[in-house]
């Protein structure tokens, strides 16, 4: 018996040292991406609830630290500086308070913060002062200082848990200077991302030698604009290629993706895209073996939450209680009428009176020949009757600013040409699709049912012209005289108004389009307004108290006979009856 004891007491002891030596560490991240400003469950534009917000993520975190308190791991990957009026009023109307976008991430205890491009947008004033109001680190490792050559913010950020180091790098698309002015992003370059990566995770290995290494990248999944110099979305492609990552969250392209990727050490890379506006969180889950402080074994699962149903935390409300009174005063102000209501889905099926009021007062503004302009949002409504300052962002989606630039007719109409090539289909016979469509899929936040992405669909005034949809891409467009009935002379230089997102090269109709080199567009540009396109526009309302907006009837698809039943039967696909 004495033998037994002695036995079974020297079994208790060996387990327990070996559990000693071995322990399990269960990490859960989340991830919000491209939030837009959309932190309250109300949609300061339209004046009604909305689903998600980060009232709703706040429910769905306070949940999930009752299990696993410091071990949850937040991460937001940016674009959270424009979207709704609330960014607005605390970038550029009331610059005095805390900026609301920096509340919202300390409030909710965010472990690191990664740039967008419309954080950048923003300009140095807002965004320099949003990172000192915010309470963890703004990640950047691609965003260089052209003085020095070191990092603008940290290129990562180091965080331990229970004896696991997790190093998280945070990249921004380098696509920067194709869409902004470089008075915004002045002092800096942006490193093309595959080789960035490369290189922080060599050295992380030398210096840090982290347990799990986590990528956070606002870029998204593929597509987007390549050059010989780098590729705007390339999340996937830095999973692929740059060995060392064990998740890589990601976002910039509005669309939900959850991948797992094979790099090129044969390893598997997890990959989370949760799309915009605080609908989705990226929720992974991280659990690591140690033995003797060691990892020896690590599992990676993770998927995509919806959240945008869940209950409010009304903690959270309250304690954005003045904020949210702020906002709401200043959206509600009148700035005028409209005598009709105006829908941005008329313009993909001809003239609209909402995209041809924003011609007019682009025209209006600049003395312009003729402007260029896409509808912004994609199925947004402004109604008759009294127009207030939240209309505006209806109106006009983002902080653009106004642009004159010098163009030749030739240049004008090969413009057109790659818009309405990326808009409407090549019909072959009556019944096929007038739009240039998709699969099908309407995740897509910036392209909807459409195969390219819908705020490159620009249309023209100043200019009448037929858009031939049974002809090829490049001969669609005939430009048939100056609207105000002068001849077109595709030799001779015209003024054209267009906002800044496209005269830096934003979807490349200028550059790839109109053929003109990018390093010549800054000396074409002849005037650019001081303060946002949004402004001027409400400027112009509140001067003329009273509009009545109508489609110019400038251009229309030919041949008629075709393209009126098809646009019929594509408007039901797109918008139903």
């Amino acid at each position: 018996m004495k033998r037994i004891i002695i036995v079974i007491l020297a079994v208790i002891c060996l387990q327990g040292n070996v559990m000693a030596k071995t322990k399990t560490v269960r990490l859960r991240i989340i991830e919000t991406s491209d939030v837009h400003g959309c932190f309250f469950p109300y949609d300061y534009i339209n004046r009604r609830p909305m689903k998600g917000s980060m009232a709703r993520v706040s429910t769905y975190l306070k949940e999930l630290r009752k299990t696993y308190g410091d071990n949850l791991l937040l991460f937001d990957n940016g674009d959270i500086l424009q979207g709704q009026p609330t960014c607005y009023y605390c970038n550029y109307v009331n610059t005095n308070i805390e900026n609301v976008a920096a509340k919202v991430i300390n409030y909710l205890g965010y472990n690191a913060q990664v740039f967008g491009n419309h954080d950048v947008e923003t300009g140095h004033a807002v965004y320099d002062k949003w990172i000192r109001e915010i309470q963890c680190p703004v990640l950047g490792a691609n965003i260089i200082e052209t003085g020095s050559g070191k990092t603008y913010v940290p290129p990562y950020t180091i965080i331990e848990r229970e004896g696991v180091k997790i190093a998280v790098i945070g990249m921004l698309t380098p696509a920067i200077p194709n869409w902004l002015n470089e008075s915004l992003w002045e002092g800096m370059k942006f490193q093309e991302m595959v080789s960035c990566a490369r290189y922080w995770i060599e050295e992380l290995k030398k210096t840090e030698k982290p347990d799990v290494v986590i990528g956070v990248f606002h870029s998204g999944k593929e597509g987007g604009i390549k050059t010989p110099e780098y590729d705007e979305d390339a999340s996937v492609k830095v999973a692929q290629e740059v060995p060392g990552f064990d998740l890589i969250l990601y976002g910039h392209d509005h669309t939900v993706h959850r991948d797992i990727i094979k790099n090129t050490a044969g390893q598997d890379v997890l990959c989370l895209d949760p799309s915009c506006n605080a609908l989705n969180v990226s929720d992974a889950q991280i659990t690591l073996t140690l033995k003797k402080g060691k990892v020896i074994d690590k599992q990676i699962t993770g998927e995509i939450v919806d959240v945008s149903n869940l209950a409010i935390d009304q903690d959270f409300m309250n304690y954005f209680q003045a904020d949210r009174d702020s906002v709401s005063t200043f959206v509600n102000r009148k700035i005028g009428k409209f005598k009709k209501t105006i829908y941005t889905r008329d313009s993909y099926f001809g003239n609209s009176a909402f995209c041809d009021l924003i011609h007019q007062l682009q025209l209006q503004l600049t003395g312009a020949d003729i402007s260029f302009n896409a509808p912004l949002s994609f199925n947004a409504v402004i109604k008759e009757g009294d127009i207030r300052v939240s209309d505006m962002f209806n109106l006009y989606k983002y902080e653009n600013q106004l642009y004159v630039m010098k163009l030749t007719g030739e240049e004008v109409r090969k413009h057109l040409e790659m818009s309405y090539d990326l808009w409407v289909n090549t019909m072959k016979s009556p019944d096929d699709h007038i739009m240039l469509l998709n699969d099908g899929n309407t995740d897509d936040k910036q392209r909807f049912m459409f195969k390219n992405l819908a705020f490159n669909f620009d249309s023209a005034s100043g200019i009448d012209y037929e858009v031939d949809v049974t002809k090829p891409n490049g001969q669609k467009v005939r430009i048939l005289r100056m609207s105000n009935g002068e001849p077109f002379d595709e030799k001779k230089i015209y003024k054209v108004a267009l906002n800044s997102y496209r005269g830096n090269g934003g979807g490349e109709l200028l550059t790839k389009g109109a053929g003109i080199p990018r390093e010549e567009l800054k000396s074409r540009t002849i005037y650019e307004s001081e303060k946002d396109q949004r402004f001027y526009l409400m400027k112009e309302i509140e001067k003329a108290k009273e509009l009545d907006p109508q489609p110019g009837n400038n251009w229309k698809f030919v041949p008629e006979e075709w393209a009126k039943p098809a646009l019929e039967r594509d408007r039901k696909l797109l918008f139903g009856k």
